[in-house]
């Protein structure tokens, strides 16, 4: 005859006791899967805010360097000898990326580092790219999930009729910012991709030259074709699908440089009149407490 202690050892588990283990492991789960998009979300967050906070220390290290901010365009070539570098090459060197910068010595940035993804030129929660390579553009052209603020970069174009040389580059310096560098936006997050525009946000793409091809939608660049509110929480598709003419933020807050090197989350309830007046240099509008 079998002992109680034999016969405890051969009884195996029920089928509801199955069941309910199952259902406390899918309960558990079910708990524990949105805290965790919430942490990776908050790293993402955290890490975007850093890449802009980086990108505005370079400004202040150009600044520093050659008494103005990086152009948006800029030719050294001239008429005989042409060779273009964009606002995003022209940083390169401030941001410890001067083996990239290095690469178009006379030649245009377009065509000698537009393969050359940049990490701090990226957004983590930013889906509408491939590991900083364009869905839409191929041929190996790398995004940016970060555009700069027309308004303030893009106004002051020059000509040298003795060399040649085209420059579009800020009327003004961190310095001298008519509205104060608190007040003014220098650089926004906009989604390195839309459907529907093919070359947008392509950080080498020679469109930021407001002299020679005019400022459209598929340069780097925010603007001037009117100041959007951003879209927060934007997707590449789907429901409220980031617009190309907008800002756009996967975040739960647009990220937005300031000029004085700080970076904040702007919120949905931020007015059309203090998002104006926070991306115009030289409007002397006050920015409202909803900013």
């Amino acid at each position: 005859m079998l002992t109680s202690l034999q016969r405890f050892a051969k009884r195996g588990f029920t089928l509801i006791e199955l069941l309910v283990v199952i259902a406390i492991i899918a309960i558990l789960i079910g708990l524990l899967l949105p805290a965790v998009q919430k942490v990776r979300e908050a790293a993402a967050r955290t890490q975007c805010s850093n890449n802009l906070k980086q990108l505005g220390v370079g400004i202040h290290n150009y600044q520093s360097a050659f008494n103005n901010m990086p152009p948006q365009m800029i030719n050294w070539g001239g008429n005989t000898n042409p060779y273009w570098g964009t606002w995003f090459y022209n940083i390169l060197p401030q941001i410890e990326q001067d083996n990239v910068w290095k690469l178009n010595i006379n030649r245009n940035c377009w065509d000698s580092v537009r393969d050359r993804p940049i990490t701090v030129f990226q957004c983590p929660s930013d889906a509408s790219g491939n590991n900083g390579y364009s869905v839409q553009a191929g041929n190996g052209w790398t995004v940016t999930s970060y555009s700069t603020v027309y308004h303030l970069f893009g106004t002051g174009t020059t000509y040298n009729p003795n060399t040649g040389n085209w420059t579009t580059k800020s009327k003004y310096t961190i310095g001298n910012i008519p509205d104060g560098s608190s007040n003014q936006i220098g650089l926004v997050e906009r989604f390195q991709g839309f459907p529907a525009y093919g070359w947008s946000s392509l950080w080498a793409h020679h469109g930021q030259d407001s002299a020679h091809w005019g400022w459209y939608q598929w340069a780097a660049a925010y603007g001037p074709w009117g100041l959007y509110l951003p879209q927060i929480a934007a997707r590449p598709n789907g429901s409220n699908p980031a617009h190309p003419y907008y800002p756009n933020s996967a975040h739960s807050t647009e990220l937005v440089l300031l000029m004085d090197g700080s970076v904040r989350g702007i919120s949905s309830g931020c007015s059309q009149a203090s998002w104006n007046a926070a991306c115009q240099p030289d409007d002397g509008a006050v920015i409202g407490p909803d900013f």
